[in-house]
Parts: C-alpha cells; structure tokens; sequence
C-alpha cells in the first residue's frame, strides 16, 4: 500500500532547467534528489534562466511539470503567471511552504503576502534565507536591506516563520538581524559524487608553466572577484587566471576589466564563459587552484564541487568550509589581511609536484565526505518534519 508523502509547496527565483543563479538551484536540485522519497516537493520558479528573456524550451508554462523527481509550476513574469498559479493551487492540498530567500519579491515577498491576505491557504512556513544575513551580503544596497527588515518586523510578515540556516555561523547572522526567531539548522545538501579523476590527475601538475588558477561563480560584488584580481596584482609567480561565470553586474564587471588592463605581465586573466553543471567537474579538474575570496556564502556549493573535482582551494573564512589547511585542501584566510592570500599563493607555486598531487587527493577527500553527506540529509529530513509538526501545534 503506497504512502502518502507529505506536499512542500517551494517556491524559489529559479529552478532547472536553468543554472544561472547558482548555488540556490543547486540546493533545491540536491534536496529533491535525496528526500523526495520522503516529500512531495512541489516547485514555483521562473519560466525563464536568470537574466534570460525568452522563456525554457520544451516546458509548459504557467502550469505543472514533472521534472526529475518534482512537480515544477514555470510561472510566466506578470500577474497572469501568478492568478494562473493561485488558481491551480485551489486545486492542490499541501502541508507546508518552503521559501527561498529573504529578500526576494516572488521566491518570498508575494507568497507570505498572499498568506497573510488568505489568497494562499495558511500552513506552516520554512525560511531559508541563503546566505542573505551574513555581514558582505548586508553590506550590498544596505540601506535598501535595512528599511525593508525594519518594515517587515513592524507588521510581522515573518511571524511564526521558522528559519533555516545552513550552519550554527549562518544561525548567528540571523539572530543577529531578526532577534529571537525559531531557527532549524541544517546544511545545504551535496551533489550526489559522480566518478571522477581530478584528485589523482599526477599528469596535471608541473612546476614548469604559470600557475593555473580559476574562479567559477556569478560576477557580481558579493562573489569579490574584484579582490581576487587586487590580489593577483601583488604576486610575484607568474598566474594565469580563468574566470566563468554568469556576468550579472555590468558595471561591476567593467571595474574587474579596468583592474585586469592594469594587471602585471606575468598575471594573464582571461574570461571564459559561463558553466553549466555537467561540465563544471572536468574543467575545474584541469586547474591547479580554485581562487574565490567571496565576501559570504551560507554554503557554497562551488566550492564543494572544486574540492570533489580535487582541486586545491584559496578562499575567505566566510564560508562553511573552514579549517582548509589542516587538511591540507586549501586554506580559508581572512579577508582583511591580502597579504596572507598572496603569501599563500607565492608558497603554493613553490611546492614539488607531489605535494600537489597530495594536497589534490586530501581535497578529493574533503568534497566527497560521505558521513558529512548522510549527516546533512539527516538534518534536512529532521528539520523538514519539524516543519511540518507545526500544524498540529
């Protein structure tokens, strides 16, 4: 006899088959993969890929899809794609709603408006803010952020609203913004590890050519790319650095070209081209270091997927994944002292190809932790049901 799996209503800015936006598609796509045999995830996102004008290919829009293991809504941009929405959602019973930003006018804003107004049926509410309280994102548009945190306290838009944080780090951040509100903690969840040779590609490491550094993230300020080239501008060891990405901020980009022109012979900096997920593993592979002195990230799938890929990692210690160098996977330095970055580079290109080769292998080892993995799902299926059990509260 089958059994009923409970329905979580999702809602988020973006969802497969688009990749633009990241690391929030990621989490989403990982957690329909592992729990979905547990919960029926019912998904609400854009027709369209960030930045996109034209809607997906081969999808029905403003109605249900099945894709992979969920049931995804493609909203078309407008009030039509959210009165068709309303309507289907009518016709649907779900036991709790699952949103994904803090911030966001239809990942977050419209849905808990709609709640509280009883266009949309009241059921518990699960927040995962990703990443949006740390201090480098609160420090982009700051005034904007503040005035709508201050609003929305004033009329209680996230009264008996239960947060999710990725770590105890991420927790804090949240308290520190919002005061005293129920918080569940429970990473994002891994990719599935596929099979992979990057950590034991011996033939990849030379000390007879440039170092090969890249940085795969979206451009734009809060991934600091900028800092990365400040940086790069003060070595001494001749760097070739590669970036992919989705160009998001125009005018930020155009700041990264001036600093490049300015750049040092010895210091190539190349843009490459946006990734999509399946290409990501083979060509971070190819590079001795991944390079991302982000100014915060609640998880930072990028690089997990670096470190399974069995490349070394240079990044800043705001992120989950600290502790680098005394595993010898990479080093998480802080971002107000450069000079570390760049004494650690200079003593990366220095080292003998085995220790690369070993420093490669303890990376593997770092990304692919399976008692990691099987703790986050846990964590995620508990803080899920813990969700739902406030319906009965």
């Amino acid at each position: 006899m089958s059994v009923t799996r409970p329905v979580i209503l999702t809602f988020a800015g973006h969802y497969l088959p688009g990749y633009k936006a990241g690391g929030p598609i990621r989490s989403l796509v990982n957690m329909v993969e592992q729990l979905g045999d547990a919960f029926d995830f019912r998904i609400v996102a854009a027709d369209r890929d960030l930045g996109d004008a034209a809607p997906f290919e081969g999808v029905a829009v403003d109605a249900w899809n099945t894709i992979g293991d969920a049931r995804v809504f493609y909203r078309s941009p407008g009030a039509a794609g959210w009165r068709a929405l309303l309507q289907s959602l009518n016709e649907t019973s779900f036991d709790l709603i699952y949103l994904n930003s803090f911030f966001s006018p239809n990942a977050t804003l419209r849905p808990l408006a709609y709640c509280r107004t009883g266009r949309l049926t009241r059921k518990p509410v699960l927040l995962a803010p990703r990443g949006e309280f740390s201090a480098g994102a609160l420090a982009l548009k700051p005034l904007k952020k503040r005035l709508f945190i201050a609003l929305s306290k004033g009329i209680g838009l996230h009264r008996d609203v239960m947060f999710q944080a990725s770590s105890e780090h991420e927790a804090a951040d949240i308290r520190r913004v919002l005061g005293d509100v129920s918080i569940h903690v429970a990473s994002n969840l891994p990719g599935r590890s596929g099979p992979g040779g990057g950590a034991d590609a011996s033939a990849l490491v030379a000390t007879d050519r440039p170092l090969r550094a890249v940085f795969l993230s979206r451009i734009s300020p809060k991934k600091n790319l900028l800092g990365a080239i400040e940086i790069l501008a003060r070595v001494a060891t001749p760097v070739t650095f590669d970036i992919y990405g989705v160009i998001e901020d125009q005018a930020y980009w155009a700041r990264c070209e001036a600093a490049i022109a300015a750049l040092p012979a010895h210091v190539q900096v190349r843009y490459r081209r946006p990734l999509r997920p399946d290409e990501v593993a083979d060509v971070l592979a190819a590079y001795d270091l991944f390079f991302l002195p982000t100014l915060g990230e609640n998880y930072g799938h990028v690089i997990r997927e670096a470190l399974s890929a069995g490349l070394p990692v240079l990044i800043s210690d705001r992120t989950p994944w600290r502790g680098l160098a005394a595993q010898s996977a990479g080093a998480d330095l802080p971002l107000e002292a450069p000079d570390a970055f760049v004494e650690w580079i200079e003593h990366f290109a220095r080292l003998a190809p085995d220790e690369r080769n070993a420093m490669r292998r303890a990376a593997r080892a770092r990304g692919d932790d399976p008692a990691a993995a099987a703790a986050a799902a846990g964590a995620n299926r508990t803080m899920l049901l813990s969700a739902l059990g406030a319906a009965a509260a």
